[in-house]
């Protein structure tokens, strides 16, 4: 099993393409816990909210992996939470840095049009470029594994699928037929 996380600022794609793998692959995805908590606690985040939600979502994807599936989707993970921790309070508790690493990180780049869905924070062209810096500096940080994802619709799904094969193999895994 090989888990690959979905990476970025937010309204790149992420969820989207998660749900469009899962049907074309029949991958399995674990959506994004902070989503959840936000749409039911709401959007006055604290740092013990963010503490919260990275455990929420390390608890999904543990009992995901029990299934042990060919490919895990993790729609965000910790590291993601700790960029929200830069971005909103400056600060990253080593905590959000302490869970288990996925296997591949596909990191969105925001050259996607923003869309306001209720749940975003940060839709001015600044905010989104300084959070997605803050995404890539997390990736950065703690050396993880990770490959860009760019441009339109179609060639992020074809740049996904390429770099989630090329994983498999390096992992010995038969990738999947397209």
């Amino acid at each position: 099993m090989i888990q690959v996380c979905f990476h970025g600022a937010e309204s790149t794609g992420k969820s989207v393409l998660a749900d469009r793998l899962r049907k074309r692959f029949g991958w399995p995805w674990v959506p994004e816990y902070g989503r959840s908590f936000c749409e039911t606690m709401g959007l006055e985040l604290t740092m013990g909210d963010l503490l919260e939600i990275a455990e929420g979502h390390d608890r999904a994807v543990r009992g995901a992996a029990l299934l042990q599936p060919q490919v895990l989707v993790l729609d965000t993970d910790p590291l993601m939470t700790a960029a929200w921790a830069q971005m909103l309070f400056d600060d990253v508790p080593e905590a959000l840095l302490a869970y288990p690493k996925a296997d591949l990180y596909l990191l969105f780049e925001p050259d996607v049009p923003w869309v306001a869905d209720g749940t975003r924070f940060f839709g001015t062209e600044e905010k989104r470029a300084r959070f997605a810096a803050i995404a890539e500096d997390m990736l950065a940080r703690t050396g993880v594994t990770y490959r860009r994802i760019a441009g339109d619709w179609p060639f992020r799904e074809a740049q996904a699928v390429a770099a989630i094969e090329e994983a498999l193999r390096r992992a010995g895994a038969k990738p999947p037929v397209r």
